[in-house]
């Protein structure tokens, strides 16, 4: 497990209490050693025992880290993926490691989703992410609802199982791209709805909308299912997240409410907060696609501070998305060849 985190941390539990020998690996020397002798994660996952045969290394640490994994998990925010490949490539990785995404965002500065920096370094069959709903403290405590989603069914099978024998509910899906994208829309909607909803929850409801179909327009232009942005990876996480008294992106959208810039918002919070770094990324993916983002857009300009707040809740109330393309009704002689069709055995009338 790369990366010391809440949600490392959390999923590292999970994996020792499958029965799988597990290291954590942090960032520092420092908080390993601070983590092995407390048995606990005390910045981000205060009053949670670690187990004793959950091994905690500092990363880079030992040359051959990464020589025998059967399974590398990655829970290091997207911003620094790239740079955390980088360490893992010059270490080298054993040819038939499975390496594992948690991250929900995307990795600049072209903003690609992090099975597609994965799948460059390691290939699909290789390659697996996952979504979800899963509070770090509450997944552990009582369970969550992940999806694991990979091109290589085998590998998004085992995944979803290790989470199983450790009693978390976790979904297989074949739709990466659906899943990632979720996530990033996810924490993009959560951010708006903190920023919005002191000015009115209609609000608030409009913007996570408008933000979430911006969002399912450019993954169906990558081949992902709208029925991921439905399922537990989109709503079913965005749910979990507005609603989470600690939620990171709602609460940085409130921090912006109330005019703290975006730089010191981190530190405020004292974790990473992936959307910040992403809403920009996703945006100008979207655009690089063809495609309209007014809102999304707006929220990059609000983050940025060159949007003003009144004016971006201005912006959302009047969002006016286009209408349904409605069937034309069919006139009396289409109506009548149809039935005269119908009554020949399914051949239309010669003329």
């Amino acid at each position: 497990m790369v990366g010391g985190g809440s949600f490392g941390t959390a999923v590292a539990l999970l994996l020792e209490r499958a029965g799988v020998r597990t290291t954590l690996l942090c960032r520092t020397a420092e908080q390993a050693r601070e983590l092995t002798e407390r048995r606990e994660n005390p910045r981000y996952l205060p009053g949670v025992e670690l187990p004793q045969t959950l091994k905690v290394r500092a990363f880079g640490a030992h040359e051959d880290q990464f020589r025998r994994p059967d399974l590398v998990f990655l829970a290091v925010p997207s911003k620094g993926l790239g740079e955390a490949l980088a360490a893992i490539d010059t270490l080298g990785v054993s040819r038939n490691a499975g390496m594992v995404s948690l991250a929900k965002g995307l990795v600049p500065p072209d903003g690609a989703l992090p099975t597609a920096a994965l799948e460059r370094a390691f290939g699909g069959e290789r390659t697996a992410c996952v979504g979800g709903p899963a509070h770090a403290r509450e997944m552990i405590e009582t369970g969550g609802g992940l999806v694991c989603a990979s091109r290589s069914e085998a590998l998004a099978i085992r995944v979803s199982e290790l989470f199983q024998r450790a009693g978390v509910v976790c979904e297989a899906s074949d739709d990466p791209v659906g899943v990632e994208l979720a996530g990033v829309a996810k924490n993009a909607a959560a951010v708006a709805v903190g920023a919005t909803q002191r000015q009115g929850l209609n609000a608030a409801g409009m913007a996570a909308a408008d933000i979430f179909l911006e969002v399912l327009a450019l993954a169906e232009r990558l081949g992902a299912s709208p029925r991921t942005f439905v399922g537990r990876s989109g709503t079913g996480d965005l749910v979990a997240t507005a609603l989470a008294p600690t939620s990171r992106n709602r609460s940085a959208g409130e921090l912006l409410a109330d005019g703290v810039p975006a730089a010191e918002i981190p530190e405020r919070l004292g974790q990473a907060v992936e959307a910040l770094e992403t809403v920009r990324l996703l945006a100008r993916a979207v655009e690089r696609a063809g495609l309209q983002a007014p809102v999304t857009e707006a929220l990059a300009h609000l983050i940025d501070g060159e949007l003003p707040l009144d004016e971006w809740v201005a912006m959302v109330r009047a969002k006016q998305p286009e209408p349904a393309r409605f069937a034309r009704p069919r006139n009396w002689w289409a109506r009548m060849r149809d039935r005269l069709a119908d009554r020949r055995g399914g051949r239309a009338p010669e003329r």
